[in-house]
């Protein structure tokens, strides 16, 4: 069995409000193994016999569409996967560690292209910062994240991001210390 961590995209924002005993459960009746779930926000942690992030995916959403009644874009990292994203410093360190400064991870399905990703370090604003790693591109922001423009600049929705799921870097290095990446 290989362990998983399943980032589900909008669980527990507006109208789509999920127990987690009901999250768990869905993802039990998809024959997964060893079910967890990471605070309220749509962050699962399961044993699958299979390795292949993408097909996972592939499975959980379309299961979680038929059960719910809505699309769920998901994202599936392993614990090794997980572990580089906590441990990645994708800014300054007096960056990362000053007060009122808050670190956000985005995982997406692939790597963002090079345009893509050259055109979101772009945006950065004298507030906002970005970095793109892998499948995961991270931003740094100085102000309160609900008080930045960043995301409605023409800029930026001219980029057409991929779908992402964005977590606290904190949320992210709690997750790797709970479930280290150590597989058998």
């Amino acid at each position: 069995m290989h362990r998983h961590i399943a980032f589900l995209r909008g669980i527990n924002l507006g109208n789509r409000r999920l127990k987690m005993d009901d999250l768990r459960a869905l993802f039990t009746a998809m024959k997964f193994a060893n079910v967890e779930t990471f605070i309220a926000s749509g962050n699962v942690i399961f044993d699958s016999k299979t390795r292949d992030d993408a097909r996972l995916a592939d499975a959980i959403e379309c299961r979680l569409e038929k059960s719910l009644g809505y699309d769920v874009d998901t994202f599936v990292r392993t614990r090794a996967e997980v572990a580089a994203v906590a441990a990645f410093r994708p800014f300054p360190k007096k960056d990362m560690e000053a007060p009122g400064n808050r670190v956000y991870c985005s995982f997406v399905r692939e790597p963002l292209s090079a345009a893509q990703a050259s055109g979101l370090v772009a945006c950065r604003t004298g507030v906002d910062e970005f970095c793109v790693e892998g499948r995961e591109f991270y931003w740094l922001c100085r102000i309160p994240s609900a008080d930045s423009k960043v995301w409605t600049s023409p800029q930026m929705r001219a980029l057409k991001l991929p779908s992402s799921s964005a977590r606290n870097l904190t949320t992210i290095r709690k997750l790797a210390a709970l479930y280290p990446a150590v597989e058998a």
